[in-house]
């Protein structure tokens, strides 16, 4: 298992567009994303989950990969955030 943080840059936070995109990124990894905000999580991969979690611009989120391909999937959600929120 592998765990970043990072704190959303994004004016409106997780709002529908970006949480699509994450969705989307999300499932075609084969490692587990899950994003949690205090003691909040949900799945990545679950569009309307992430959007209810409420996160707002300069919350710091933590970001769990698990699974087989857990560095590459930590790259890529870490590019993902960077280039996205």
């Amino acid at each position: 298992m592998r765990k970043f943080t990072y704190k959303i840059k994004d004016e409106l936070g997780i709002h529908a567009r970006p949480a699509g995109m994450l969705a989307k990124a999300a499932k075609v990894l084969d490692s587990e994303i899950t994003v949690s905000l205090g003691d909040k999580s949900a799945a990545a991969s679950k569009l309307m989950a992430v959007m209810g979690l409420g996160i707002k611009q300069g919350d710091e989120i933590t970001v769990t990969v698990n699974g087989g391909d857990e560095a590459q999937a930590e790259n890529a959600m870490r590019e993902f955030f960077e280039k996205n929120l």
